[in-house]
């Protein structure tokens, strides 16, 4: 038995001390496996963004990008962020705000109509489904080019079919505001903006929608029918019953859709470029490098920007951490 003892120490030694080896080799792999993606992350994100932070306090245009020495820290100024953090800044936030709220409401609205329609059965009911996810999986370019010309002032048919030609017509994408005959009164309305907010609302109500009907299909059937039991109306079920149910995912994708929504470029650009008041603050930041070519300015807005995006993120973050506990 005491001859024994030893071999029996060694096994057990030479166990962990494979297995320490072992470790040490999975981590390493490990390791070698994340540099690839470290390599891309530095590259493609660090350093256009440390780029961008040092631009933004360097009186610098276009023109003088090919001699610029990132190195050079002599002539560093915050002339950049007291110009472009001015009147027209404030202007760009609230319509950024408003752009922002007004289309992720009405998106969700408009997915939270499109989850209960198609919920229930009927006949053609995948070919509905399917056909509202158009909107979403459609080219931006594409859909972009079919609004502006639906809505164009001259020959749209959007116009055409109210029957307004002439001085009466609208321009649904180049007029800041339109005279409204509401109640008997005349109200003016920002119709560009309410024009670009209604395009980001009909683009990205199918992801809403997907969401919402996801979770409305969990939705036990039997708490339904004893509310139908009970004698409560359509409407009662829906606010006493639905809407409790959803109210974390409209809560995540109010959220999420703020988040993306609050730097969008794309859509607005290729709507009207952002005339007419619909000047978000992305739309700004382009309009100050390639309009007024001020890299300074403009890197010095980015970096506004991105302060701000963070900000949502780790909101974003605590909601969900919230949630999951």
């Amino acid at each position: 038995m005491t001859v024994q003892q030893p071999d029996v120490t060694i096994e057990k030694q030479g166990t962990s001390k494979g297995m320490g080896t072992m470790a040490a080799r999975d981590a390493r792999l490990a390791y070698l496996l994340i540099l690839p993606g470290l390599g891309l992350v530095l590259i493609i994100i660090l350093f256009p963004m440390v780029w961008n932070i040092i631009l933004s306090f360097q009186e610098i245009g276009l023109r003088d990008l090919p001699t610029l020495n990132l190195l050079d820290f002599s002539n560093l100024t915050l002339e950049n962020y007291t110009d472009g953090i001015s009147s027209r800044f404030w202007i760009g936030l609230r319509v950024t705000l408003i752009y922002t709220i007004g289309s992720t409401v009405l998106a969700i609205i408009g997915g939270l109509w499109a989850a209960l329609v198609a919920k229930e059965a009927f006949p053609g009911r995948n070919i509905f489904r399917a056909f509202l996810l158009f909107p979403y999986i459609a080219p931006v370019i594409s859909t972009a080019f079919i609004w502006r010309l639906m809505l164009d002032k001259n020959f749209g048919i959007i116009n055409a079919v109210l029957g307004l030609e002439g001085q009466e017509a609208i321009g649904w994408l180049t007029s800041r505001s339109h005279e409204f005959m509401i109640f008997g009164r005349e109200v003016g309305l920002p119709i560009a903006l309410i024009t670009v907010i209604a395009f980001e609302a009909w683009r990205y109500f199918p992801f809403a929608y997907l969401f919402l009907l996801a979770r409305l299909q969990a939705i036990p059937s039997d708490i339904y029918e004893s509310a139908e039991v009970d004698g409560a109306a359509p409407s009662q079920r829906l606010w006493y019953i639905t809407i409790p149910q959803l109210r974390s995912v409209i809560a995540t994708l109010f959220l999420l859709r703020f988040i993306w929504t609050f730097y969008k470029f794309e859509d607005i650009f290729l709507l009207n470029g952002g005339a007419a008041g619909t000047e978000v603050l992305t739309v700004q930041i382009f309009n100050w490098l390639f309009s007024r070519r001020n890299v300074g300015v403009a890197s010095a807005l980015g970096v506004v920007l991105a302060i701000a995006l963070m900000i949502l993120v780790v909101v974003y973050q605590r909601w969900t951490a919230e949630e999951e506990t």
